[in-house]
């Protein structure tokens, strides 16, 4: 193939499909939000885990989400400082929130961000709290975020086995929530990602990946059988699994919420 047309065929921007799901669990009220926009061919996407009473976690997800939309739409950008002041935009905005209204002076929220270039082929993300991104290759997980949390501290120090991180008491101290004095900064990757057809992402609030494990994640997406649905059958097999595994449990379920991104060539991929 000459190379002029090989640099054309590159510069076709990959197509992306995407499912979601979202509900309360056993609470009450489901303090997650979560959002997505797409801006010429840059990809935004956002999980929000809110904590706080009175709906104080529901304000505090919504004020999350909806302030990196707005940043993202109005200046749609993509980078690592782009992803980092969309971050600190939202929590500034959650801040001025709080000095408002006192009673919600204590509310917080984890986030989760993923942006994707379909022009460059190339994705980064961000997060604060317990709130992850995944990345899988070939069925494979071939990235993780780290959970800024008080027992992922106790696994890098070789305390704790990671398997504690779904099942230890005190998991869901965090270390880093938009929203909360002195919260250490959001962690932002530095390097963007290539990414590949058949690459797939998974966004999801702990309600959700406390009940999955990685090789359960890796099972379900090695079953899917159809390109052109994968995002939305990925999501369903594995929601199938944290249903199961969370129902045999004695433990109240929490908010639940989760996003499933898979990337594909145009020419297989009927979804933009």
């Amino acid at each position: 193939m000459p190379e002029q047309s090989l640099l054309a065929d590159m510069a076709v921007p990959v197509a992306l499909s995407l499912a979601q799901l979202s509900h309360a669990g056993g609470r009450q009220v489901n303090q997650d939000s979560w959002g997505s926009v797409l801006q010429e061919d840059l990809a935004c996407v956002i999980v929000a885990d809110g904590v706080g009473g009175q709906y104080g976690g529901e304000i505090a997800s919504n004020i999350v989400v909806h302030s990196i939309m707005e940043m993202f739409v109005e200046e749609a950008s993509f980078g690592p400082r782009a992803l980092q002041s969309y971050i600190e935009h939202a929590v500034a905005q959650l801040n001025r929130r709080q000095a408002q209204i006192p009673r919600l002076k204590d509310m917080s929220s984890t986030v989760a961000v993923l942006l994707i270039d379909q022009t460059n082929r190339c994705a980064l993300w961000g997060h604060m709290g317990d709130t992850r991104v995944y990345l899988f290759r070939r069925h494979k997980l071939l990235s993780a975020t780290k959970d800024h949390s008080l027992i992922q501290q106790f696994v890098d120090a070789g305390h704790c086995s990671p398997e504690q991180l779904r099942r230890h008491p005190r998991r869901s101290i965090l270390s880093a929530a938009v929203g909360v004095e002195g919260s250490a900064p959001a962690e932002v990757t530095q390097n963007a990602v290539q990414i590949q057809d058949g690459d797939a992402f998974l966004i999801c609030s702990d309600g959700f990946w406390e009940w999955i494990s990685e090789a359960e994640m890796e099972q379900a997406a090695s079953q899917v059988t159809s390109q052109a649905s994968s995002a939305q059958e990925w999501l369903d097999l594995m929601h199938a699994v944290v249903k199961k595994n969370g129902s045999a449990s004695n433990i109240p379920l929490d908010n639940c919420t989760a996003f499933t991104i898979r990337v594909a060539e145009p020419r297989s991929s009927a979804s933009r």
